[in-house]
């Protein structure tokens, strides 16, 4: 070889040797001499042994920079590990080979067990998220080594213990995320030394104890959420020095004690919940001041006095929850210049006087509800506004007058339990159901019940009437009396010896009265199998026409069914159920019999059968359509939120399936089935026997048996996606862990039978697919209650940004996280 060569190729080799010293030298890892290759392929056998990136076909592991979700430094080390989909569960990895990495991305991830004590060896970590997985155990102390950290993340495990103090130390966090975990113990005082916070969310846990005043410390956080947890004690008042705070939310806890005035320094607050407390004392002037405010929730407490005139400050709300209270006074008139309200929820408190006519000025308000109280006059009648409204519930007070013409047009309406007079206005009875005038005994209109009104005449001709109709009367009732007086002391031993021993209750009934007994029995030819048809959890059910024209549905119990104590619990459950709720969705009852030979329910008959068969035929499928599909869940929620809202105790029908859902021949929904329902007593755990169908039933009575209105939630979210999906889900939640659900699109899942929906109605669609994810949650507290749901529903839909056929499951899932304000036991 040639001199000139040879040198050439040492000054080559040299040049080489020192350009890849000087780039390691530049590295954060600054690895050096033998060990820069060992270290690198320990990160890349690391990564291949997590089992993560297995099934993503890689050869080797010395080429994992080039791995989807790792980001690498100039020299080959492993900075980020953030996973964007599913690739299967991870099952193990090991961090003390990582000693570069900043950022650690493992939510839904499947990742179970303890978090890992390595963890803390991360020192340069600024980003930390395994949020969504199955971590159990206490947070390890190692944490507080991560004193780089910014973010912090571990939502949605089941991490037990309490917030360690030490978090303190990491005074770079901007983000401390723990709700849906077990976390108990007290918010430690030292977590208001973590001065550069902006995001703490500690709800849906199990913390106890009262509020630190160190919170106030927190100058620059903008988010707080304290929800569902069992703080106590009393708001502190430095919580006001909380000046950047925009969301702020402590609902469902046990805090007591008055709204401290402080609370008028938060001038930046957009969204304020204290809903579901035990806050006494009145609503503090300072309100007003909260200008930005656009959603306010003080319901559920035990606020008394008026409301403040200073809410008229309030320009941007748009929501108003002060139900449940013990509020007194004139709604102020004041309320009619809050031009941006959507929703005002009055009811349940002690308010008098009329309903202000200043309401008719908020043109945008669709839902109003003022029932429950003791206001009088007339009801509101101002034409733009009762136009624009979708619900509107005035009953239970003391309202007079007329029911007004432009009611008809509004979707829901409630005037039960008033005074209201007059003729019922042409086609009601054709949008609304009886139970929406109930209780008003003086209305006529020959329809819903109602007598017809009498003829229009000369003041003295009806004084005439009248006097004669009074005279007639008392002559009736004293010849009836004595005719019933005679039979009872021939009868009165032989009666009295029945109902003792065989504890007979016997009650027919409609809205005239005249539904009799013989009339059933000659109706179904002593229940001949003929007008069978179908049967039911604990009897058959018949197809009956009385002789008046009214088609009845009948569900009678088999003989040996009604000596079972069991059924015969049921049977009376369901009576004592049915004959003290009303509502437009919910299954009526005509009737009952209770008797050792003879026991039957008399249901108004629903025309197309269960939805169930309809979603199991074809045809009659196509028939059902988005449309038609959207109002039978909005119907069933509406339905279930009466239930657990309006009902004192609350009711947990227990058994919510497509089967349970009846439709008339409108293919409007009707729940049913009553049997297994339980009255919630406040002051039990509420414990039973597992009972419901399965595939319906919520995952947590198998482990606790205390059942909740979140179980109902829980079935609706199935049938939900039932009605969506045309079939039920069972399959589909099943794999909805996987790699194939997680990329599967929205449009894939809906029923295929029909064509695409329209766009307004993929907006619905869009938003019950998202209620229905949250309601089926694993978590109980994680669901929202149907009464948020039915709230979601009443609200302004909100234009998705991308095409039904563009909107994919995991992009669905992560909209539960809008939900949290609904997240409302």
């Amino acid at each position: 070889m040639a001199p000139s060569l040879s040198i050439s190729i040492v000054l080559i080799a040299w040049a080489t040797s020192i350009f890849f010293y000087g780039t390691y030298l530049d590295t954060p890892a600054q690895f050096v001499g033998a060990s820069e290759p060992s270290a690198l392929q320990l990160e890349g056998k690391a990564l291949l042994d997590s089992g993560w990136w297995g099934r993503a076909k890689t050869s080797n592991a010395s080429g994992h920079c080039e791995w989807p979700g790792i980001t690498c430094n100039a020299g080959g080390s492993v900075t980020e590990i953030g996973v964007a989909f599913n690739l299967g569960v991870m099952s193990k990895l090991n961090l003390s080979s990582f000693p570069n990495l900043v950022r650690l991305d493992l939510h839904r991830t499947g990742l179970q067990g303890s978090i890992p004590v390595e963890i803390g060896k991360l020192s340069k970590l600024t980003y930390l998220d395994l949020s969504y997985n199955s971590l159990t155990g206490a947070m390890p102390l190692s944490l507080t080594n991560l004193t780089q950290l910014v973010v912090f993340n571990v939502s949605s495990n089941q991490i037990t213990g309490p917030i360690p103090a030490s978090l303190s130390l990491l005074i770079h966090l901007t983000h401390v995320v723990l709700y849906e975990n077990q976390i108990n113990g007290f918010i430690p005082s030292e977590i208001g030394k973590l001065r550069n916070l902006v995001i703490l969310y500690l709800h849906s846990n199990m913390l106890t104890g009262p509020i630190p005043s160190t919170l106030g410390n927190l100058t620059n956080l903008e988010n707080l959420i304290l929800s569902s947890n069992q703080i106590n004690g009393s708001i502190p008042p430095e919580i006001g020095n909380i000046r950047n705070l925009i969301f702020l939310s402590l609902w469902n806890n046990s805090l007591n004690g008055q709204i401290p005035s402080t609370i008028g320094h938060l001038t930046n607050l957009t969204f304020f919940d204290l809903g579901s407390n035990q806050i006494d004392g009145q609503i503090p002037s300072t309100i007003g001041h909260l200008t930005n405010l656009t959603i306010l929730y003080l319901d559920s407490n035990q606020i008394n006095g008026s409301i403040p005139l200073e809410i008229r400050n309030l320009k941007n709300l748009s929501t108003l929850y002060l139900a449940y209270n013990n509020l007194t006074g004139h709604i102020p008139v004041e309320i009619g210049t809050l031009n941006s309200l959507l929703t005002l929820n009055l009811s349940h408190n002690n308010l008098i006087g009329h309903i202000p006519t200043q309401i008719g000025n908020l043109h945008s308000l669709n839902f109003l509800d003022l029932s429950h109280n003791f206001m009088s006059g007339e009801p509101p009648i101002e034409h733009e506004t009762v136009d624009k409204l979708q619900s509107l519930d005035i009953s239970y007070n003391n309202l007079t007058g007329n029911v007004p013409n432009n009611y008809v047009s509004i979707k829901r309406v409630n005037l039960s339990y008033n005074s209201l007079t007059g003729p019922i206005p042409i086609d009601f009875d054709q949008y609304h159901t009886p139970d929406t005038l109930i209780g008003n005994k003086y209305l006529c209109g020959d329809t819903m019940g109602f007598p017809p009104c009498a003829p229009t005449s000369n003041k003295s001709t009806v004084t005439k009437v009248k006097i004669f109709v009074t005279i007639a009367i008392s002559l009736g009732f004293l010849v009836l009396g004595g005719f019933f007086l005679c039979r009872c002391m021939v009868k009165e031993t032989q009666f009295e010896s029945t109902e003792t021993k065989n504890g007979n209750l016997f009650s027919i009934w409609n809205y005239d009265g005249h539904i009799a007994y013989e009339d059933i029995i000659e109706a179904t030819e002593d229940f001949d199998l003929k007008y069978c048809i179908g049967t039911g959890g604990y009897g058959s059910v018949y197809k009956a026409k009385l002789p008046g024209g009214k088609v009845i549905a009948l569900k009678k119990l088999h003989r040996l069914e009604a000596e079972n104590p069991t059924f015969d619990m049921s049977f009376r459950n369901e009576v004592k159920v049915l004959t003290e709720i009303r509502h437009r969705n919910i299954i009526k009852l005509h009737g009952f019999c209770l008797h050792k030979r003879c026991m039957f329910l008399v249901y108004e008959y629903m025309e197309r059968g269960s939805l169930f068969c309809i979603l199991n035929s074809d045809v009659e499928a196509m028939e059902l359509d988005w449309s038609k599909r959207v109002n039978i869940i909005k119907g069933t929620a509406h339905a279930l939120s009466y239930l657990h809202r309006e009902c004192i105790p609350a009711i947990v029908h227990r058994d919510i399936t497509s089967n349970n859902i009846l439709l008339n021949n409108k293919l409007e929904a009707v729940v049913s089935d009553f049997g297994t329902a339980k009255l919630l007593d406040p002051d039990s755990s509420n414990q039973t026997l597992v009972v419901g169908t399965y595939g319906y039933v919520a995952p947590e009575l198998a482990y606790t048996m205390k059942v909740t209105e979140k179980c109902d939630v829980y079935s609706f979210g199935v049938v939900a996606l039932e009605i969506l999906m045309g079939k039920h889900p069972m399959e589909f939640m099943t794999s909805l862990s996987s790699t194939s659900s997680q990329n599967m699109m929205l449009y894939e899942i809906l029923d295929q039978r029909l064509p695409p929906p329209n766009h307004l109605v993929a907006q619905d669609i869009f938003l019950i697919a998202t209620i229905a994810f949250a309601c089926i949650h694993t978590k109980p507290k994680s669901r929202p209650t149907m009464q948020c749901v039915t709230q979601e529903f009443l609200s302004p839909k909100k234009s998705i940004a991308k095409p039904l056929h563009a909107v994919s499951l995991r992009q669905l899932r992560n909209q539960e996280m809008h939900m949290v304000a609904c997240m409302r036991e």
